[in-house]
């Protein structure tokens, strides 16, 4: 008699992403363009890493001294210590009145992981997440999995081709007592003075627990210190919250997996109690996280001579990409492609929005084989010298094909979610 197998009743997953990327790799056209890539990507269509990486690689390599034991669970002390003074700077009050703790985690998924799951132990009244992140997907997915009700939102306005503060300031605002609020880089939603302390006023009285998203520090405009604002805005006003900060992107050590789950309380009795609870949490998760990564980013982080290097090189790799902005744009004015392109420019970092509707995506995608989300936020750096003439040409007949179908440009889209 043939065995049954104890899986046979195990259906096949539905596919959580990737659907884009497997039907891009499907495709045989010698013109294909994949324009989704998490990562920043160089001129060659290879994943950007900063060159102080690789002199440190070679270091560790050949360091004979190293131990190789297990890290405990918490982590790397000295790459905690150095991140946290990255976020909210070496001479921080908060840091001073050891108030602000880490723990070392896997990833930045390992953050939300671990921070999901302390706060379904130790927040019961918190039964909703609202995220509003360019990676909503993956972070829902950790939240749901813990019986949490998810909402997923975005802020970008397609009629003003921007990210609207006033969205964002609905969005908090109708949030249940006691949410979570998963938020993510929000650098270029502009928020008057007024709207800053209209959204401290609403996250204080409505007990919104803030979890923020902070995945590429000096990546979107070359300013560590700039980019950390908000996080020392919040700290300023007497806000408790958890951050993910991932440093896998800026440095550039996508396979490592760097990240760290990032600790705020009013005092540091507070602190050390979150974070033993935490402890407990990893002896079920990890145990102990991955040293390489943390190796190489504390080499970096307590040396000025490689600091003053990788800062370098973050600001040469934003130069990039705002100067491949530059051409797109310009490129679409010359080829007088109707509508405004000035969003492109004003958008930072390594994504943005295009600004195009579903049917211009659609033809995008099935006439021209360039591959990009459903919501037109792509990645600029995959566009290059090499096929920034066949991306701009395509997006102007993309345009112009909406514009002689529908009659007007542009047409008011749904804010789509990834």
């Amino acid at each position: 008699m043939p065995s049954l197998s104890v899986f046979m009743d195990v259906p096949a997953a539905q596919k959580v992403d990737g659907s884009l990327l497997k039907t891009y790799q499907q495709d045989e056209d010698t013109n294909k363009v994949f324009l989704a890539y998490r990562v920043c990507m160089t001129n060659e269509s290879d994943p950007w890493v900063s060159g102080v990486v690789h002199k440190i690689r070679q270091q560790i390599a050949q360091d004979p001294s190293l131990n190789y034991e297990y890290l405990p669970s918490k982590g790397m002390k000295s790459f905690i210590q150095a991140s946290l003074e990255l976020l909210f700077g070496k001479h921080s009050q908060a840091i001073m009145e050891n108030r602000v703790g880490g723990v070392h985690t896997v990833g930045d998924s390992g953050a939300f992981q671990l921070g999901a799951q302390f706060l379904r132990i130790w927040s019961r009244g918190a039964q909703v997440a609202c995220i509003i992140s360019s990676q909503k997907e993956p972070h829902g997915l950790i939240f749901k999995d813990l019986d949490y009700e998810v909402h997923e939102y975005s802020i970008w306005d397609p009629d003003q081709l921007c990210l609207d503060p006033i969205l964002l300031l609905n969005v908090v605002e109708n949030l249940p007592q006691g949410s979570i609020l998963v938020i993510g880089n929000i650098i270029d939603c502009k928020l008057t003075q007024v709207q800053w302390a209209k959204l401290m006023y609403t996250i204080k009285s409505r007990q919104i627990f803030p979890f923020f998203d902070f995945p590429c520090q000096g990546l979107n405009t070359g300013d560590l210190e700039e980019e950390a604002i908000i996080l020392q805005y919040f700290v300023s006003q007497g806000l408790e919250f958890f951050c993910s900060q991932s440093l896998s992107q800026n440095f550039g050590i996508y396979d490592e997996g760097v990240g760290l789950l990032v600790v705020v309380t009013l005092n540091n009795q507070h602190l050390l109690c979150v974070l033993s609870q935490l402890m407990n949490c990893i002896q079920v998760l990890w145990l102990s996280p991955p040293a390489m990564g943390a190796r190489i980013i504390t080499s970096v982080l307590c040396n000025p001579a490689l600091l003053g290097e990788w800062k370098q090189s973050l600001k040469d790799a934003v130069e990039g990409m705002i100067l491949i902005k530059e051409k797109v744009k310009e490129k679409l004015r010359l080829l007088g492609t109707p509508g405004s392109w000035n969003h492109i420019t004003e958008q930072t970092g390594t994504h943005g929005y295009l600004g195009l509707n579903n049917q211009q995506v659609d033809y995008l995608i099935k006439q021209k084989h360039i591959y990009i989300p459903s919501n037109s936020r792509i990645n600029f750096t995959c566009i290059n010298t090499h096929n920034i003439d066949y991306i701009t040409e395509s997006i102007n007949e993309a345009v112009l094909l909406a514009k002689d179908s529908q009659s007007s440009f542009p047409k008011s889209t749904p804010s789509y979610l990834e």
